[in-house]
């Protein structure tokens, strides 16, 4: 799927994809690259699939990854979105990485028949992280909390809105 992101120094539009990852295709990040998770072990996970996403300018340069699962009953999983140690804080190369992968997922839910439900969960070492990233989600990707849990959903109208901003 193409999507475009933005480069954060130029602010201008790059013109990117996101792309099923097959076995053997491509070299996963992991966290001896300075990633927080090892996308190499958990792509093997059965009946999950692995996406990344890169610019077209630099093909061999993935800028986030996101694993999800579309055989779980009600809802697509997302089991882990990162986007690259590069695009992270103050110094970021490119913005709407995360954007456009969560958007992507939340797009599968509709393909995959569960009507645009997205569900996750937020796993932080220290609680007032874990708060922060929910907030976070909450804010800017339309999420809510289920109960006194660490799972996230993005409901259908969630869903809709971030595939709107992010895929079109």
């Amino acid at each position: 799927m193409h999507v475009k992101i933005i480069e954060v120094e130029t602010k201008s539009s790059i013109k990117s994809q996101i792309y099923l990852v097959t076995k053997n295709k491509s070299k996963l990040p992991s966290m001896h690259e300075g990633w927080r998770f090892n996308f190499s072990k958990h792509s093997k996970v059965k009946d999950y699939k692995t996406y990344i996403l890169t610019t077209n300018k630099t093909p061999e340069i993935i800028e986030g990854c996101l694993i999800i699962n579309t055989n779980s009953p009600n809802q697509v999983y997302m089991a882990f979105v990162e986007v690259a140690p590069h695009n992270k804080g103050d110094e970021k190369k490119y913005d709407r990485v995360a954007g456009c992968l969560i958007a992507f997922a939340c797009r599968q839910s509709f393909i995959n028949d569960k009507e645009g439900y997205l569900a996750f969960d937020v796993l932080e070492e220290k609680k007032e992280n874990e708060t922060k990233l929910m907030k976070l989600y909450h804010q800017k990707y339309n999420a809510v909390k289920l109960g006194n849990s660490t799972t996230m959903i993005i409901l259908p109208e969630g869903s809709e809105k971030l595939i709107n901003e992010f895929l079109k």
